[in-house]
């Protein structure tokens, strides 16, 4: 049995009792790394040298009695498009491949307030753009489950590292549904918190009014925990919202007795699988048996949720991207004689198709002439997306449906597909325009493969998708099911 098959809790008491080391579990994590990542591809770059390190030093703090909180000396990945401090950080993109932070972001010095121990980076889609993991400029990661198949994006090596045993938990960040669709995939927890919980200081921007970075783990009761960790207000981040962060461990009662749960007919309609929709039923007869209650319900304006965050999405790249030009940090071209040279062939031979698609469509809906057929019109619809959501919240506690249309794909199925891609975040996208909190939790197996059940809450109401996720989590087995490497 891997130490990391325990809950952090569990973890957190047998270092406490002096009957486990942080370096034991450094060195299963590395161990582990050694014998499955040729296969799963999911780490970039490790941290091994500074990570044996840092245990050293927590080790003397815990044979001092000096350690303190449940995230001491726990292992953790980050994925590569969150900024650490001396630690390269590539976005999985050739334009940085060589890119040295000279700071770390909010959520990493947090970790490290909290004195846990950063493994290494995760793998990703370029610049978080994909829902396959196929996009990296560096590698393919492959999913746990089925080395066939995609671990989903763009958080796919996040996902992977957990669901492998290389690491308890790591980051991701979910701009479309990035954390959740990876998740579903791999069988593990994925939260994406509501947008301002956690400071995006220090996470490479991709869509700036989507992107959310949160946790990825093995059980709900460890995602609670690590969330609580990295949430709370920022000053470096203006978009960082002053709510108080709850403790949401206290929210894991197992109690969802008269809970109103609202089931959008939109989720298990055209192009959901048989056998995603059939798990997602299973999933409410389960709450049923707890003693919730559902009803169906419509999100009218989900259908048009994709075109809208297309647009955004890709506007806000575009903007976001221009920063990388070969003139101030990154890749620059050898082959130019001028500054529009300079620009031009740094863009063209630094960035991989998907990005270099999404940055000619932003730039096309932002330009002239287009700006209020497109841009200012997805905004609008945007808007009636978010309203859909308050409506249903006004007499509902969750909305669930499920996190993909599909079980995991194989790879190279849709590589070429740019549209069958996209289409694969259609269920989680809507959560990101509307800026709630979203959780993908293991709800069954189709063909060996994971599913995975998502349920959204409302702003800043974690604490109750926690509930919900929780209560689902312990009344079946989806979760201590492990692929077999």
């Amino acid at each position: 049995m891997s130490l990391f098959d325990h809950k952090v809790s569990d973890l957190h008491e047998l270092l406490h009792k002096k009957e486990l080391k942080v370096s034991d579990l450094v060195d299963e994590s590395y161990k582990r790394i050694a014998e499955v990542d040729d296969k799963v591809q999911a780490f970039l770059t490790l941290n091994e040298e500074q990570a044996r390190q840092t245990a050293k030093v927590l080790d003397e703090k815990l044979s001092s009695g000096n350690a303190e909180g449940l995230l001491f000396g726990m292992p953790i990945g980050i994925k590569d498009n969150i900024v650490t401090k001396g630690l390269r950080t590539t976005c999985a993109s050739k334009i940085l491949e060589n890119f040295d932070p000279i700071y770390d972001a909010t959520v990493v010095q947090k970790l490290q307030k909290a004195e846990t121990v950063t493994i290494g980076k995760l793998n990703m889609d370029e610049f978080a753009m994909g829902s396959s993991n196929e996009n990296s400029h560096f590698q393919k990661t492959y999913n746990p489950w089925n080395l066939d198949r995609v671990p989903g994006g763009s958080s796919g090596g996040s996902a992977a590292s957990v669901a492998a045993g290389e690491v308890l938990f790591s980051l991701g960040s979910d701009t479309g549904g990035s954390i959740r669709q990876p998740a579903a995939f791999c069988g593990v927890v994925g939260m994406k918190p509501t947008y301002g919980r956690v400071s995006r200081f220090g996470l490479v921007a991709f869509a700036s009014s989507l992107d959310q970075i949160g946790p990825i783990t093995r059980t709900v009761e460890d995602n609670a925990y690590l969330l609580e960790a990295i949430s709370g207000l920022d000053p470096m981040d203006s978009t960082s919202a002053n709510v108080d962060v709850p403790n949401f461990t206290k929210s894991l009662t197992g109690d969802v007795k008269g809970l109103k749960i609202a089931v959008p007919k939109e989720y298990l309609g055209e192009g959901v699988n048989e056998s995603v929709r059939q798990s997602v039923l299973d999933a409410l007869k389960v709450l049923e048996g707890l003693g919730a209650v559902w009803e169906e319900v419509s999100l009218p304006h989900s259908k048009y949720a994709l075109a809208t965050y297309y647009l955004l999405s890709s506007s806000e790249a575009s903007a976001n991207l221009a920063r990388f030009d070969g003139v101030r940090y990154g890749y620059r071209s050898p082959n130019a004689e001028t500054l529009l040279d300079l620009y031009k062939n740094t863009r063209a031979e630094g960035f991989g198709d998907e990005v270099k698609r999404r940055i000619m469509l932003g730039t096309f809906a932002l330009s002239s002439g287009y700006y209020d057929a497109y841009y200012k019109k997805a905004q609008k619809v945007r808007t009636l997306i978010k309203q859909d959501f308050e409506k249903v919240f006004e007499h509902y506690d969750v909305i669930i449906g499920p996190t993909t249309p599909t079980p995991a794909f194989k790879i190279g199925e849709n590589i070429d597909d740019p549209m069958t891609m996209y289409v694969n975040d259609i269920l989680t996208i809507p959560v990101n325009l509307a800026g709630v909190p979203g959780i993908s939790v293991p709800c069954g197996f189709d063909g060996g493969l994971p599913l995975g059940l998502q349920i959204i809450g409302k702003h800043f109401d974690e604490a109750c998708v926690y509930r919900v996720a929780h209560a689902f989590e312990q009344a079946t087995d989806y979760h201590t099911q492990k692929p077999q490497l």
